[in-house]
């Protein structure tokens, strides 16, 4: 019960935000002004300030494990590979392909992946390193994905230059590399300058969320849901059936375990559906997965939490 619990206070409360700006939307207190300038706010502001916050303050020199992060640098890199050749070779509509690969493999990792081992275990263990070692990956698979699968694309006749302008000038890639250096140079950063970067990391989530639900289009998301449900199954249940009990294999417990179990098994990241909007990709099928994957989520972690605890792995 208490591993149910803590599931649905991890997820519900995301979907429940999602849900009111759905609501404000229909009842025109947000406009599509205010998410289309929230959304760039987000993208270019708040989410590079939180990644900033999470890996700059965490002690990475104390924590580093070379083989859980290379473990999780090749997973990672294996889901997006495996992901992206089948999609290409078996979705009809090409338009979706982009937005399908990067919200079936995208999890919170960045957002969840802290607060989910603090809670189990008091401290964020391993997470930082997760972090570190999966999501420059998420961003720069994902700005290549969807630069080559742009609405855009066509137009563009050089689209590796493309990828690799757009992965140097991702504000997001740009404040995980940042952090990397101020950590693991030990960096002392300025209290007045730390306050500032929580603060506005601190709107990053809610904000995003807000935008999700307010641009949130029921009826064309219906007409997607094959991919939605089909997203969902791999993000929450497909890759943590084949790639926890690597982890086993491989000898990973406890917070080490959970974090891997975050990277694989957390929803679908807001952050998706913010990428594909700013990058020219299917937005309403990324919203759909976000919101879908969300709801479903609380039931799919406990099932996992629930599990990997009765065989004592955490």
């Amino acid at each position: 019960m208490n591993n149910f619990i803590f599931s649905l206070n991890a997820t519900v409360p995301i979907f429940l935000v999602i849900l009111l700006g759905w609501i404000l939307r229909q009842r025109h207190m947000l406009t599509k002004e205010f998410a289309s300038v929230s959304d760039k706010f987000v993208f270019k502001i708040a989410l590079p300030c939180l990644l900033f916050k999470d890996i700059a303050t965490a002690n990475i020199k104390e924590t580093f494990d070379l083989t859980f992060v290379l473990f999780c640098m090749i997973v990672t890199t294996i889901i997006f590979l495996t992901t992206w050749l089948l999609t290409a070779l078996f979705m009809k509509d090409k338009s979706m392909v982009g937005a399908f690969i990067q919200a079936s493999v995208r999890g919170s990792s960045a957002v969840l992946g802290i607060a989910f081992v603090q809670n189990i275990y008091g401290s964020s263990g391993m997470a930082p390193m997760m972090i570190v070692a999966s999501v420059p990956l998420y961003n720069i698979f994902s700005v290549i994905i969807l630069t080559f699968h742009s609405n855009e694309a066509t137009k563009d006749t050089n689209m590796i230059k493309t990828a690799c302008i757009n992965i140097l000038k991702n504000p997001i890639i740009i404040a995980i590399f940042a952090a990397l250096v101020v950590a693991l140079l030990e960096i002392p950063i300025p209290d007045m300058a730390l306050k500032t970067v929580s603060n506005v990391a601190a709107t990053a989530t809610p904000l995003a969320l807000l935008v999700v639900g307010a641009t949130f289009e029921g009826k064309k998301a219906i007409s997607k849901i094959k991919p939605t449900a089909l997203a969902t199954f791999i993000k929450l249940i497909l890759l943590p059936v084949l790639f926890l009990p690597l982890a086993y294999l491989f000898g990973f417990r406890d917070s080490k375990m959970v974090a891997i179990l975050v990277m694989l098994a957390s929803p679908t990241t807001v952050t998706c559906y913010i990428m594909a909007k700013n990058m020219h990709n299917d937005a309403v099928l990324s919203s759909s997965i976000v919101v879908t994957a969300t709801l479903f989520s609380s039931v799919t972690l406990t099932m996992w939490v629930y599990l990997l605890r009765i065989l004592g792995l955490i």
